[in-house]
């Protein structure tokens, strides 16, 4: 039987992340997949500011820009616009005064009520701290899987389809994280029996290593049935573009050529499986629009989906985790699912590493779950709330007036909404600190956004590419730096000396978490403050 480190199952956004993730920092990971080939069935149209700064820190935001420009193309001449975020500049090649004249990318929704780029204050500090990464969001799943592929393929990792996974063996025994013991998982699947010493289940929301180990997943069910497909009109003059309201249910069309959503509200088919015909499809499309619409074809294949929202009570059992949608599912709106996922995948990959390794502080995988299953609840009652947002009976229409035309019109909300879809305001319990975090002029358990650097005028997301911690020292003698020496391995040192009315100085998790920073009174507190860096260190880093 094969053997290596990892065995992660499944090759969606999730699964392929977290395996290029656990490459970069040296563990032997094997990705498998039922699937031949990438799934080119439209899905999840863009993913959020908090996932293209993911990319950003591991290289890889260029390639998203790339997506989003080809993008262009296509949504301008559906639109009749040439640029969509038209108040964006070119990315390509930018210099870091060019990034700093970004705008926070306004696009999305909530219930089917657009935001709208008028009412944002792009002065705003929680916004204007993540503009960087603002040409990479409009990057579709099916693109997003293909350039992670290509990344996963540059490091090595082997991928390999058509492999169905039907459980596990071994797990219950697997208790302990320490790797000197001789201890293996057993991956029963249709190629044969494969071993690891872990593995990472993200095989969607029907995994079947989850309901193999009896893991709960509990939530609510689901009330409304929602189609998604790119078709061939015969004449689609009648829907209105961008998402639409109304008392049988909403829909969008475009902005891709084509590109169709439309949910309704009643039982959900016997048979969940079953494919979606044309005439399925074309009869929710008239249901809910009230449009009587004639489609003769469709690209490529359309889905059904619901609003299910589910998660699973542990993420972990011995040595088998779960992520992404194996762990949490939900209504698909927003795309949340897909940028959920590469959460989990960014928290998980470099914890999970050093465990294999042996060098991960007592306790430390055990804060993948603890900080990631709050923010998924979070998320499953986000959607829940527009789904309630969404019925058609006449108090919600009245509701839908009251948020829409009178909330989401008060000059700060629109921002907080924005922010809060983006994922941008994450925040994790990271500090064992002795000051007082609010002394801080960085928010500590918050994700770094944009750090620029005075020294070198490049940023610090250039230097998180192999996955290591990043310690930015802006003290004037570059005092921090002994601190980190011993662990240069695993923890890249970046001097950017400056005045004293400079940032701060920041320590940096692979997965972009402020984990420690300077107050404005660092110079009279060295001690203090290096006291907080270490034990910084020894809980996130280790000592070996």
């Amino acid at each position: 039987m094969q053997r290596t480190d990892v065995i992660v199952v499944g090759a969606g956004p999730t699964g392929l992340f977290l395996a290029g993730e656990l490459a970069l920092l040296g563990v032997r990971v094997t990705v498998l997949e039922r699937l031949q080939k990438p799934d080119p069935t439209i899905k999840a149209g863009s993913i959020n500011v908090a996932s293209a700064e993911i990319l950003d820190r591991r290289g890889l935001l260029p390639a998203a820009e790339e997506v989003q420009r080809r993008l262009f193309a296509s949504v301008g001449a559906f639109a009749g616009r040439k640029n969509a975020f038209a108040n964006q500049p070119d990315s390509h090649e930018e210099g870091p005064r060019e990034r700093a004249a970004h705008r926070f990318p306004v696009a999305g929704h909530f219930a089917g009520m657009l935001f709208r780029n008028e009412l944002i204050d792009q002065g705003d500090p929680v916004l204007a701290g993540h503009t960087a990464a603002a040409n990479g969001i409009l990057v579709p799943q099916h693109d997003l899987e293909l350039l992670l592929g290509e990344h996963c393929a540059r490091l090595g990792v082997e991928v390999r389809r058509g492999i169905e996974v039907h459980g596990v063996r071994g797990a219950d025994a697997n208790l302990t994280d320490d790797v000197d013991v001789d201890v293996d998982v057993v991956v029963k699947t249709s190629a044969g029996e494969m071993t690891a010493g872990w593995v990472v289940a993200a095989d969607g929301g029907r995994s079947a290593i989850r309901r193999q180990l009896g893991i709960d997943f509990v939530g609510t069910d689901p009330q409304m049935v929602g189609y998604q497909a790119v078709a061939d009109f015969d004449d689609p003059s009648g829907l209105s573009r961008g998402w639409t309201w109304t008392p049988r249910g909403i829909y969008a069309y475009g902005p891709i050529p084509g590109r169709i959503l439309v949910a309704r509200f009643g039982p959900q088919p016997q048979d969940r499986d079953a494919p979606v015909t044309l005439e399925e499809l074309q009869q929710a499309i008239r249901d809910v629009t009230g449009v009587d619409v004639t489609l003769n074809g469709l690209r490529g294949r359309a889905t059904r989906w619901s609003d299910n929202a589910r998660q699973a009570q542990s993420y972990r059992h011995g040595r088998v985790l779960l992520a992404g949608d194996a762990a949490h599912v939900h209504s698909p709106f927003s795309g949340q699912g897909l940028n959920l996922g590469l959460g989990d995948a960014v928290n998980l990959g470099w914890k999970l590493a050093a465990t294999v390794h042996g060098y991960a502080p007592a306790g430390l995988l055990d804060t993948y779950e603890s900080e990631r299953h709050p923010i998924a609840a979070w998320v499953l009652d986000w959607t829940r709330a527009q789904v309630a947002l969404m019925r058609g009976d006449e108090r919600t229409a009245q509701l839908r007036k009251v948020v829409g035309e009178e909330l989401f019109t008060v000059p700060g909300v629109m921002n907080r909404v924005v922010a809060l879809t983006s994922g941008i305001t994450q925040h994790y319990d990271v500090a064992d600190k002795i000051t007082d975090e609010s002394e801080s002029a960085a928010p500590v358990g918050s994700i770094a956004g944009d750090v620029t650097l005075s020294s070198s005028g490049g940023r610090l997301a250039d230097h998180a590419h192999d996955g290591r911690f990043v310690l930015v020292d802006r003290s004037p003698d570059g005092r921090f730096a002994q601190a980190v020496r011993p662990l240069e391995h695993r923890i890249a040192y970046v001097a950017d000396p400056a005045s004293h009315t400079s940032p701060p100085s920041l320590f940096v998790r692979p997965d972009g978490v402020i984990i420690w920073a300077t107050s404005p009174d660092t110079a009279s507190s060295d001690d203090a403050v290096l006291k907080e860096l270490d034990t910084a260190i020894r809980r996130w880093v280790g000592t070996r």
